[in-house]
């Protein structure tokens, strides 16, 4: 393409990084082919006739998370803010609405029913809220003389947001935003009393979640007591039996793997299409497989905080290491979960895993970091003074000498 070029799609080209865009499209790709290995059997256990019904439906869902990927990555920094803003405010009534009318899981009211398809507002609500908060950061930065409140706004939609998702109870999506959050808000200069105070909050709502809620409990103490996870019966327990299966996979599939479509860990699990798809990659697929998928997600985590280290504009940095955490840290989560590091949380390997509020969720959120890496014309940093000659009253410059 000719860079004299001045098409909308032109200037998109030439500004872009088309190394993140290859990195989300190779992503999203994989997880469709890996649907393939995944899904069928699911599909079969809980008697659905048609095997690759999964299948489909995560290739329905492609088309408009790679339309949302491309439409997002075309908009400007302030086109980015106000998408946030539509898509935080529909999200937080959803929020709230599934605290009533939501279809009850495991005990927990993630989801809500509109016309036919089931959405979960906190996969969209994450990344929204991230970018608002980055803006009111920056905001609170720049207009100290007009005392804007921006870090006691942020705090508040923190809170709010905080509230909704523990309340359905969501703790690994409370997790993962509030530590999305705290990178933001370090990054905008948070001082050593707000990094003390958050700290202390941080214990005493792990400590909380703990103490009170019974599934967190129970999920704790399976991780720290091996033995645990195995009933008086002599029967494991679901979370417990799932995650030693996936841990044995990665035993069984090696270095190449046992080859596509001959695995048994899907046979096993009843989330390997979702939660625990990396368990079936490492066993049909081996662990280069699983290194080629890390080492993609490390690529977009260390692009995304190059951009933002370049960064002169305070919102576009704090939202950039923000939408950074969120899928570094989510991707991380789920492969720890899968190898037996972490506890079960009922996380999705972004871009991966089946879902359909996952996928396009996480493509409005790669997309606006796209948009947001765009390269912009800015001012020099360290531009020569102008000097201003003096002018005679006849409009003749005065003498001056050089």
């Amino acid at each position: 393409m000719n860079r004299t070029d001045r098409s909308l799609f032109a200037s998109w080209w030439w500004t872009v990084d088309r190394t993140l865009i290859a990195a989300a499209v190779a992503l999203m790709v994989a997880g469709l082919i890996f649907s393939f290995a995944a899904s069928p059997v699911v599909a079969e256990r809980i008697g659905v006739q048609d095997s690759f019904h999964f299948v489909k439906r995560h290739a329905v869902f492609f088309v408009p998370a790679l339309a949302m990927l491309f439409g997002m990555s075309f908009l400007g920094p302030r086109g980015v803010r106000r998408g946030a803003v539509l898509v935080f405010g529909a999200s937080l009534v959803l929020l709230v609405a599934v605290l009533f009318v939501g279809q009850e899981v495991k005990g927990a009211r993630r989801w809500i029913n509109l016309l036919g398809v089931s959405i979960q507002p906190s996969e969209f609500v994450k990344p929204a809220f991230i970018i608002l908060a980055a803006w009111l950061f920056a905001e609170n930065q720049k207009r100290r003389e007009l005392r804007v409140p921006g870090n006691a706004l942020a705090i508040v939609l923190f809170i709010t947001v905080a509230a909704l998702l523990v309340a359905q109870p969501d703790i690994g999506q409370t997790i993962l935003t509030s530590a999305a959050w705290v990178a933001v808000f370090f990054v905008a200069g948070m001082s050593l009393w707000w990094i003390i105070g958050l700290g202390g909050a941080g214990v005493t709502g792990l400590w909380a979640a703990y103490t009170f809620i019974p599934h967190v409990h129970a999920r704790i103490n399976r991780f720290f007591d091996k033995q645990g996870v195995v009933k008086p019966g002599g029967h494991m327990t679901a979370d417990g039996y799932q995650a030693q299966q996936a841990h044995d996979s990665f035993l069984n599939g090696g270095w190449f793997g046992r080859g596509p479509g001959e695995g048994t860990v899907k046979r096993l699990l009843p989330d390997s299409h979702t939660d625990y798809i990396f368990a079936v990659i490492g066993e049909e697929y081996g662990l280069i497989m699983c290194a080629l998928v890390v080492a993609v997600f490390a690529w977009i985590v260390f692009r995304g905080f190059s951009h933002a280290m370049r960064e002169e504009e305070p919102f576009v940095r704090y939202a950039v290491v923000g939408l950074v955490v969120l899928i570094g840290v989510q991707s991380g989560i789920n492969m720890a979960v899968n190898l037996q590091l972490m506890p079960a949380k009922g996380m999705t390997l972004p871009f991966i895993s089946y879902g359909g509020s996952s996928l396009i969720a996480t493509a409005f959120e790669m997309g606006c970091l796209l948009a947001l890496t765009r390269r912009r014309p800015q001012a020099t940093r360290f531009a020569a003074p102008i000097r201003l000659e003096p002018v005679a009253a006849d409009g003749r410059a005065a003498a001056h000498a050089a």
